[in-house]
């Protein structure tokens, strides 16, 4: 685990430290250590609506200061593995709920830190099978939330659950500019973003950090759409990067994070993102009475199985280090 230079725990630091904390936290949604990266992926929030952005970096840091306060393994509150699902859990409340009430904005902060608490619980949980929590701390509190929204009147005033995702008529053809559009959605999507251009700014920040990572979360994406049009899922799903998100994150976990970045683990991973693509409205089905929600079930199922079964396979190497190789240090940080 890399630590970052710098970095004081007494009330003097803390105030400089939070900002480079929340955008790291911010960052790690996409497996990346950077603040700088987290800065380019704040960038592609505000472009789609300056709020994402607030409550991004409003939850990453509860979610930090949270486990600070719990008294956490510092080197994880430093790395930002305490500020990424307490960063999309806010993100979400923004997304489907209205950003601009006061109970959303209540409802974001308190659940970044039952995240805090929900992390810790699965960690220990999943160290038996040496397994990461991944992202499944923020599901399970969002799924929660996505069901039991309408009992709460000063959450969700009106209507009788969380509308779906949003469905394209039955007989859409998938035209040639839908399919790079839908490429670049399908990174946009692992942060609830509709733009291709604020997908496009995502994939940025992960060139800005490692030419690796790109390139895989583009490989990734691009076999989430090509599985998804064999499938037959329905070219909406495929134009808005509601069919191919978790296949970006599955490819990045499988290839350069928690297994070594080689020609065979790159294959096992876009097997696994080919998986995720198929997993999804599986997983949307199930979901559908609160919404059809799937968040990033797909890639937390997904991953997990794949994680799991590569221990049997003596051709899938695994990197000594978890945080992975694929995000490299800001700058002034130091190996620990």
């Amino acid at each position: 685990m890399e630590r970052y230079g710098g970095v004081r725990w007494g009330r003097a630091g803390y105030g400089s430290d939070v900002g480079a904390r929340a955008l790291r936290g911010v960052a790690q949604v996409m497996f990346v250590r950077n603040a700088w990266a987290g800065a380019a992926f704040c960038l592609a929030l505000v472009v789609a609506d300056w709020r994402y952005a607030v409550y991004a970096l409003a939850g990453a840091a509860s979610g930090a200061a949270g486990a600070q306060l719990f008294g956490v393994a510092r080197e994880r509150v430093e790395a930002g593995l305490e500020g990424f699902n307490a960063c999309l859990f806010a993100l979400c409340c923004a997304v489907f709920l209205d950003a601009g009430r006061p109970s959303t904005v209540l409802l974001a902060v308190a659940g970044s830190l039952v995240v805090t608490v929900a992390t810790a619980a699965l960690v220990r949980m999943l160290r038996v099978w040496h397994l990461p929590p991944l992202t499944a701390p923020y599901c399970l509190l969002a799924s929660a939330v996505t069901v039991a929204a309408p009992a709460f009147g000063r959450i969700r005033p009106h209507g009788d659950g969380l509308a779906a995702l949003p469905r394209a008529a039955a007989g859409l053809q998938l035209r040639p500019a839908e399919l790079w559009r839908g490429f670049l959605r399908n990174v946009g999507q692992v942060f609830f973003l509709d733009e291709w251009y604020a997908g496009g700014l995502l994939l940025a920040g992960l060139f800005l950090v490692s030419r690796v990572a790109g390139l895989v979360a583009c490989a990734g994406s691009a076999t989430g759409v090509l599985t998804a049009w064999i499938l037959g899922i329905r070219a909406g799903r495929i134009a808005d990067g509601t069919a191919g998100c978790s296949a970006v994150l599955v490819a990045l976990a499988l290839c350069g994070v928690f297994l070594a970045a080689t020609r065979r683990t790159l294959l096992y991973a876009l097997l696994g993102a080919a998986t995720a693509t198929a997993v999804t409205p599986a997983v949307a089905a199930l979901l559908a009475p609160s919404g059809g929600h799937p968040f990033t079930w797909p890639f937390v199922l997904t991953t997990l199985a794949f994680l799991a079964a590569a221990r049997s396979f003596s051709q899938l190497s695994v990197p000594t280090r978890p945080a992975g190789p694929l995000a490299a240090p800001e700058a002034g940080s130091r190996p620990g």
